[in-house]
């Protein structure tokens, strides 16, 4: 079960204890921040997409969008999104859980800066029905990333 496998990361870190589970889904950014009673662009969504060596995961706000220009840029490459079958068997989490913890440590993870404007965000940890609260040190951290990136757009820059 991929929850555990994200509670076994937290717990080889003495902080499994921190681990939300949620007795609702929690597996969109609109039922991650009702569940949470936080604002939607709080939750740390995890974005999964391929690469030529398989794939990668971008974390974003979870009101930000991916901006095409700016991910090619970055990439050299067009941004395509995994299907869910190719998360589970790529990343090991299952859509709505998908988290950069306990996952395989040859995946590159970046976090977007979309994610900068607060001082602590809730990503998943591996299902459908979880959180954990981060500062954005430890979630550069735990999740291993390479680096912070500009890869998104907010509401305010679509228009």
């Amino acid at each position: 079960m991929s929850i555990e496998k994200g509670r076994a990361y937290f717990r080889s870190l003495g902080i499994e204890d921190r681990v939300i589970e949620f007795t609702v889904s929690s597996a969109t950014v609109e039922l991650a921040a009702q569940a949470l009673g936080v604002e939607g662009a709080r939750i740390a969504k995890t974005l999964s997409f391929k690469t030529p060596e398989g794939c990668m995961l971008i974390l974003a706000a979870g009101d930000a969008r991916i901006d095409n220009h700016k991910y090619k840029d970055k990439f050299h490459m067009k941004a395509k999104m995994l299907s869910a079958e190719e998360v589970l068997a790529l990343v090991g989490h299952p859509v709505g859980g998908v988290c950069p913890f306990g996952i395989d440590e040859c995946i590159p993870v970046y976090l977007d800066i979309s994610l900068q404007r607060f001082t602590t965000v809730f990503p998943a940890v591996g299902s459908a029905s979880s959180a954990i609260e981060l500062d954005l040190d430890e979630l550069y951290r735990f999740s291993h990333a390479r680096e912070w990136i500009d890869v998104c757009k907010l509401p305010e820059e679509s228009v």
